[in-house]
C-alpha cells in the first residue's frame, strides 16, 4: 500500500510539472501571451527547470525544445520508476527495455498533450457560457484556435452553437485510444 501511495505522488508531481511544461511549450509555440493569469503561473513553475536548459538545448524552427525536453525526461523516469518498482519479470536486455522505455515516454507526452488539449476546450466552452469576458478566454482562445480552425470550416456553427469543440474533443479521444 504504501509503494502504491509513493506512485500515486510522483506519478502526480511528473503529470503536474509536465503539463505545465507541456503548457509553456504550446503557448510559445502558438503564440499566446503569457499576460494572462495562467501565463505567469506557467512561467513561474517552471523557470526554474527551462532557464538553465535553454543555454544548452536550442530551440528547433522557433520551437522551445528546453521546455518540452523536461516534459518527456519527466515521463521517462516516471516510466522506468513504474517498471522498477513493479519488479518486470523476465531477462529483458537494455537493448529491448531503452527503446520500449522511449517509446512509451514518447506516447505519454502525446496522451498528456490530448489531455490539455481537452481541458482546455472544456475549459474554454464552459467560460464561453458563464463568464464570456474572463481574462482566461483569450488565451484559450489562441491555445485552441488552430485546432478548432480546420473543423470550423467543415462545420459551420448551426445557429449560435459551435460544435467545433465537441466535435475536437471526440477526435482528441479517439486519438487517445489509439495511444
Amino acid at each position: 500500500m504504501i509503494v502504491q501511495a509513493g506512485l500515486f505522488l510522483i506519478e502526480t508531481l511528473t503529470g503536474f510539472l509536465s503539463l505545465a511544461l507541456l503548457l509553456r511549450f504550446y503557448m510559445q509555440a502558438f503564440r499566446v501571451s503569457f499576460a494572462n493569469p495562467v501565463g505567469t503561473f506557467v512561467i513561474e513553475l517552471t523557470n526554474w527547470v527551462v532557464r538553465p536548459l535553454r543555454r544548452i538545448v536550442p530551440a528547433f524552427r522557433g520551437l522551445d525544445l528546453a521546455s518540452l525536453l523536461p516534459a518527456y525526461l519527466l515521463q521517462l523516469v516516471f516510466i522506468w520508476a513504474l517498471l522498477a518498482v513493479r519488479g518486470a519479470e523476465g531477462p529483458w536486455s537494455p537493448e529491448i527495455v531503452v527503446p520500449l522505455l522511449l517509446w512509451q515516454a514518447l506516447l505519454a507526452v502525446l496522451r498528456l498533450s490530448l489531455y490539455l488539449l481537452i481541458g482546455a476546450l472544456l475549459v474554454q466552452a464552459l467560460l464561453s457560457w458563464f463568464s464570456p469576458y474572463s481574462p482566461l478566454g483569450r488565451p484559450l482562445t489562441e491555445l485552441t484556435a488552430p485546432f478548432l480552425r480546420p473543423i470550423q470550416r467543415i462545420v459551420p456553427p448551426i445557429g449560435a452553437v459551435d460544435l467545433s469543440p465537441l466535435i475536437a474533443i471526440v477526435l482528441a479521444q479517439l486519438l487517445l485510444i489509439f495511444l
